[in-house]
């Protein structure tokens, strides 16, 4: 099963670690929130090389507004705090 960052919206306030963190899945739009560089907004694949800088986004964002949903290990889906 595939894993992908979600970004809860509601949380989010465009603080941008994660943009520093996955510069190759993120980059930030003129307010400073996350975009994704390619595919759905909310709902970003993760692939091999980005999984370990996507549990530590998980695990650092100031806001608990991102989760790694599916595939094994990381989180699991469970938000990481």
């Amino acid at each position: 099963m595939s894993r992908t960052l979600h970004i809860d919206w509601t949380k989010c306030d465009g603080r941008g670690l994660c943009t520093e963190l996955l510069p190759g899945l993120l980059g930030r739009d003129d307010w400073g929130y996350p975009v994704a560089r390619r595919g759905d907004r909310t709902d970003i694949a993760i692939g091999r090389d980005d999984a370990d800088a996507a549990d530590e986004a998980v695990k650092l964002c100031p806001r608990l507004a991102l989760r790694v949903v599916g595939g094994s290990g990381g989180s699991g889906g469970r938000p990481a705090r």
